[in-house]
């Protein structure tokens, strides 16, 4: 399957979601599309809402989630920490601290894999959640699956951010704004993998206007990147991919 169609596959599995048990069957069915061996989505803080860690839904062998959960490893795992330095997808192996190189090394023999990393996200009312894939391929074919998926994880990410808040039923959705033909269009592309000039070129309108288009998406869909408009949007159901 291509990227386009994995990532269309992906966003149509979690629209389909009517109740947060489904969660877990949906996460197995976009790691196989993705060749990923786990996944798990952390909500750390529901913002104004008195959730706690917290929710959390992950692919993980049930005697790792039970030692995490009985150990309250939620204040040692130094994944929770990149929530407090990073906006941006972080490897795991660059948290090479003498803990985190231990804390990592009874994750893979627990069989949670030999790679992972952690798309961080924060919306806005304080909430706070981690999304994280792991690996078992060798550390070649790691780098070329990251840096082909990682585009996609991210908007699968901030689409599960949505999603899950809302089945949790925390205050998190709100009205946006409509989107112009040409909005809902730039994102449409950008989902597709298109950087604003190949998007010009297929709408045959200037570079500066398209990215005069994707940054008013954007804004109406109170959106930091376009990543998180494109999820923003498929969740509401205003663009198709």
């Amino acid at each position: 399957m291509n990227d386009t169609g994995r990532l269309s596959a992906s966003l149509t599995l979690l629209q389909s979601i009517d109740n947060s048990d489904q969660l877990e069957n949906a996460l197995l069915q976009i790691c196989r599309l993705f060749s990923l061996k786990h996944m798990t989505f952390l909500v750390v803080r529901a913002g104004a809402a008195p959730t706690q860690y917290p929710y959390y839904c992950t692919t993980y062998p049930k005697p790792w989630t039970e030692a995490y959960v009985a150990g309250n490893f939620f204040d040692t795992d130094p994944v929770i920490e990149i929530l407090g330095w990073s906006r941006l997808p972080v490897d795991w192996s660059s948290l090479d601290s003498g803990q985190a190189r231990q804390f990592f090394e009874d994750a893979r023999l627990s069989d949670v894999g030999s790679h992972g990393m952690t798309i961080p996200l924060r919306g806005p009312q304080g909430e706070r959640c981690l999304f994280s894939v792991s690996s078992d391929h060798s550390r070649a074919d790691w780098s070329l699956l990251k840096s082909n998926s990682t585009r996609e994880l991210s908007i699968i990410s901030h689409l599960l951010h949505e999603k899950v808040l809302s089945e949790l039923d925390l205050p998190t959705r709100r009205s946006w704004r409509a989107l112009s033909p040409r909005e809902r269009q730039c994102l449409e592309h950008i989902a597709r993998g298109l950087i604003p000039k190949q998007i010009a070129a297929k709408l045959s309108i200037s570079e500066s206007s398209v990215r005069l288009y994707l940054r008013s998406a954007r804004r109406k869909l109170d959106a930091k990147t376009s990543h998180q408009a494109v999820a923003r949007a498929s969740f509401c159901e205003i663009i198709k991919i």
